[in-house]
């Protein structure tokens, strides 16, 4: 680590503090997606004492922080996701949340207050030349907070030659990063199935079409699709999570519905998968005298890591904190991210940032005792700050 780098920590971990007091307010105080106003308020304040020109209410409850110094053209965005889970927190901390059935499970408090803190240190200390746009998007989880945002003009608005985002990484040591070239996440839909028969007395099932068994049926063909129809070369998924119709052992229900979820590393993969699903479900229907419906909707892209975007993540992240902090995934994750729709419009880079192991971080995502690890707050924000003075570097 060069003098600068040394310098640009060690004055983060000086404001640290404030930092990691706004993510626990943030924490205690979780919002579900499209509902984070207390959360795009805080961010909004704080973007706004610090000289930002601040929009707020893009694709809902987004807000977007710009700062132009110098004569450039060239333009970068930082992204940051704001959003909780709706899962009842036990962690015990004392600053868990107040807030039934609603937690920060997935670190967006964290990657919040990591934002913030680069956007305090490059509005005060940073030295860059061009323009640069921090966006705090809504509903990362499922919701559609960045197709919203995008829907709303977010990069007509404000245009960005390249887009970036960091994601906490529990079981990744604090102070390591993790990237790969190409795709790095999955696509993720979810696939509604209802299976429609007629109803009857389950002693007499000569008289009715049993969607039950029409359901079965798909569900044991959809497990195929993946073996047979997909190049064994090529990640996919297809999960049936949910299976809901009847409530009587003697009654044959008049519907049954099916919800899947389903992954892959390419558009064609994602292609053949679709088409598959919609064909077995109407096919295997019909065979038992039943009807299926599909309801597809896509969820989020695959994200494919720009090759140019990705190597100036890597020089970052080798400057700032040494070769040796860094991972090259081998593979790709079959995890899925809402970042994918920016990345998708832009050139982008998704990187991980370590989140701690064992008793210390290691929690995984999506878990009630989760918590975010402040010890690698101000990792991510030096990150965040390197990337812009590197990109929107001064002559």
């Amino acid at each position: 680590m060069t003098q600068h780098y040394a310098t640009l920590l060690a004055a983060l971990r000086e404001s640290e503090p404030k930092f990691i007091s706004i993510r626990r307010d943030i924490h205690a105080h979780p919002e579900l997606g499209f509902a984070e106003t207390r959360t795009a308020g805080i961010v909004a304040e704080q973007l706004a004492q610090w000289g930002y020109e601040v929009t707020t209410e893009i694709g809902g409850t987004g807000v977007v922080g710009r700062l132009k110094r110098g004569h450039s053209s060239r333009a970068i965005g930082l992204r940051a996701d704001m959003d909780a889970l709706p899962i009842e927190e036990a962690t015990g901390l004392p600053y868990t949340s107040t807030v039934a059935q609603t937690m920060h499970a997935c670190g967006h408090d964290g990657h919040t207050a990591i934002l913030l803190a680069a956007a305090h240190h490059l509005a005060t200390q940073g030295q860059f030349d061009g323009t640069l746009n921090l966006i705090f998007q809504p509903a990362e989880e499922g919701l559609g907070g960045a197709t919203r945002m995008i829907e709303d003009g977010l990069f007509t608005r404000f245009p960005c030659d390249q887009v970036f985002a960091l994601h906490n990484a529990p079981g990744l040591p604090v102070g390591q990063f993790a990237v790969r070239h190409g795709c790095m996440l999955a696509s993720s839909d979810s696939v509604t199935i209802t299976v429609t028969g007629r109803g009857g007395h389950g002693a007499m099932p000569h008289l009715a079409s049993d969607p039950v068994v029409a359901a079965a049926s798909i569900v044991m063909a959809l497990q195929t699709i993946v073996a047979r129809n997909i190049e064994p070369t090529h990640a996919a998924v297809v999960t049936v999570g949910s299976i809901q119709g009847g409530k009587a052992g003697n009654v044959i229900p008049e519907t049954v519905t099916l919800q899947l979820s389903v992954r892959a590393l390419d558009s064609e993969t994602r292609n053949t998968l679709e088409a598959r699903i919609r064909s077995i479900a109407d096919l295997q229907a019909q065979t038992y005298g039943a009807t299926a419906s599909v309801d597809y909707r896509a969820i989020s892209r695959p994200l494919v890591n720009d090759r140019a975007a990705t190597e100036l993540a890597i020089e970052t992240i080798e400057a700032l904190a040494g070769k040796a902090a860094l991972t090259m995934l081998p593979d790709a994750i079959m995890g899925s991210e809402d970042f994918s729709w920016m990345s998708e419009h832009l050139p982008g880079c998704y990187v991980l940032l370590g989140n701690g192991t064992g008793q210390t971080g290691g929690c995984l995502v999506h878990n009630p005792a989760y918590d975010f690890n402040d010890a690698a707050l101000s990792w991510g924000a030096a990150w965040f700050v390197a990337l812009t003075e590197r990109y929107l570097r001064t002559e």
